[in-house]
């Protein structure tokens, strides 16, 4: 009998002396027609670097005329470009904007050729953020891969390192700011603390509440069930679908009592009337069902802990979750009584809210509530996007200082004066056709603990570091607002002894988890104890840069 074998096409080779370049970019036509203007920018000067040093830039998949971008826009269109082109051959992976990395981490797994990702240094599209969640993919993907960054590409660092991987398809960068937990020293009682809190978690056991898992191609965010339930976490699988269903449920009456308590606490909202453009009354009491009905869902299943996906989804059916997710995260919020009206939920306590369903960050977030509540330090903590940092022109912080931001969803606790200092905005159109309001202030100064769970070779690993959120003038905050996006909330970081690169060439992570402590000694007890709750947990855990003022650990 005689059989039909497939004929497979063959990709057609490239030179030595070529390299492909792709770009991944975001599910929405919108995003990607606003963002391909500095995408465009960004290769052109990348092609010219790669040129200097004796190589051809080949762009592996065309510009679209018709849809008037040339980023790779879904799982099919990447899988599509990576079936054509030389498996063998050098490939960039270019990113100015904020991209899903599922458009092209299916191809690259197969890709034998070395690959080296790419972000130009500007926070005005989240070029960073994607480049680092890629990163943060392949790693936990076990592919290889280099990576670098560059304001222009023409910086020394950027050219001496593109030359060595155009000749040897590698780059390493030094990361002697990093020790492993086992050359530091803890304190009896934060070691014993830590401990404890490991164990009666395993005991007693925690919920994950996940509203669809996977958002915005997050591959690294999310955690294998297999290294959360040895350690008492498990995942209550929840669908967007029925946090839209239970929004429409919620009372008139019921929504209107939770704007007064905004009203009252001093948020100021910048409302219109146009739908299209302004954020609504109608937008912030739709927020309010949204807010009442997540707390009701998560007290129906249990969670000790929730995240929303709303990228994907249930965007196409709400106004944005933030407000809802920075209010979840604070201790002072709007009451939610349960459903036959006898019980308040979690009173006076944060529901631990991860944003954009990052399972690391929920996690490293239910660890950070438990250590700080234990020690009676502030428990508001939140995810930022690694989105950007600048020398401070002013000249009046020396160091250099990261720009965090997220999409809205940052406890009031954070800020400069509370909620009396949280303003909210329209989410734009670009990524929220329904809007909705953000939950947007400039964090206050004070210490601060950083970390960031990630998954490397099977296994659960933790960076935990020490910094200050810090107070920059009023202007230069605006500047750097202005730079990115200024409807959402902004930390202004400083890392102990942990420089721009050294940070960059570490992180596996396009969020970074932050938590105040009440003083510099307080945060470094309460990163040693959730070093040791960690270690306990069987989390690889590392220290790095050092206390504040340079002292080691």
């Amino acid at each position: 009998m005689a059989y039909t074998i497939p004929k497979l096409a063959t990709p057609k080779k490239v030179s030595s002396k070529q390299v492909l370049l792709v770009a991944s970019g975001d599910l929405r036509l919108s995003a990607n027609q606003t963002c391909w203007a500095a995408q465009k920018e960004m290769e052109d000067a990348l092609t010219k670097a790669v040129k200097a040093a004796g190589y051809e830039v080949v762009r592996a998949h065309p510009y679209k005329k018709d849809e008037k971008h040339g980023f790779i826009a879904s799982q099919k269109e990447g899988l599509e470009v990576f079936s054509k082109i030389d498996p063998d051959a050098k490939l960039i992976v270019a990113e100015a904007v904020w991209q899903y990395s599922h458009h092209v981490l299916s191809g690259l797994l197969g890709h034998r050729g070395p690959i080296l990702t790419v972000a130009n240094w500007s926070g005005t599209w989240p070029g960073l953020v994607g480049m680092l969640n890629l990163n943060a993919s392949l790693t936990k993907a076990g592919k290889p891969y280099s990576t670098l960054w560059s304001e222009d590409f023409t910086d020394k660092f950027f050219t001496g390192n593109l030359a060595k991987w155009l000749k040897t398809g590698k780059i390493t960068h030094p990361t002697k700011h990093v020790q492993p937990l086992s050359k530091v020293k803890i304190p009896t009682a934060e070691k014993k603390l830590g401990e404890a809190l490991a164990a009666e978690l395993k005991q007693n056991h925690a919920i994950m509440g996940i509203f669809d898992e996977g958002c915005m191609g997050m591959y690294n965010a999310i955690i294998q069930d297999e290294l959360l339930n040895p350690m008492g976490v498990f995942k209550e699988r929840l669908s967007q679908s029925a946090l839209y269903y239970e929004t429409t449920q919620v009372s008139d009456r019921e929504a209107r009592e939770v704007r007064k308590w905004y009203d009252k606490a001093g948020i100021k909202f910048i409302t219109g009337k146009n739908e299209e453009t302004d954020l609504t009354e109608a937008q912030i009491l739709t927020q309010c069902k949204m807010y009442i009905a997540a707390m009701r869902i998560a007290d129906d299943f249990g969670c000790d802990l929730i995240g929303i996906q709303y990228q994907q989804g249930l965007k196409d059916l709400l106004p944005a979750s933030d407000l809802v997710e920075g209010t979840l995260n604070n201790s002072d919020r709007p009451p939610v009584k349960s459903r036959d009206g006898k019980r308040t939920l979690w009173p006076g306590e944060p529901l631990v809210h991860f944003n954009e369903v990052d399972e690391c960050a929920g996690l490293d977030g239910l660890m950070t509530y438990r250590i700080h509540k234990a020690m009676g330090q502030p428990v508001e903590n939140t995810l930022h996007d690694v989105r950007w940092g600048d020398a401070d022109p002013t000249g009046t912080v020396k160091d250099f200082v990261w720009v965090l931001l997220i999409s809205g969803a940052v406890p009031p606790a954070h800020f400069e004066g509370g909620w009396k200092g949280a303003k909210s905005y329209r989410q734009g159109a670009v990524y929220f056709r329904l809007g909705g309001g953000t939950l947007q202030g400039v964090s206050k100064p004070g210490e601060i603990v950083w970390s960031r769970i990630f998954v490397e070779k099977g296994k659960l690993k933790m960076d935990l570091g020490r910094g200050a959120a810090v107070k920059l003038p009023d202007k230069e905050t605006q500047r750097r607002l202005n730079l990115t996006t200024p409807e959402w909330p902004i930390m202004n970081l400083v890392t102990y002894n942990v420089s721009r690169d050294q940070f960059m060439a570490r992180h596996k992570a396009n969020h970074i988890q932050v938590v105040y402590a009440n003083s510099a000694a307080d945060a470094d007890k309460a990163l040693l104890a959730k070093a040791a709750m960690a270690q306990a947990m069987g989390i690889e855990v590392s220290i790095c840069g050092t206390r504040k003022g340079g002292k080691p650990w």
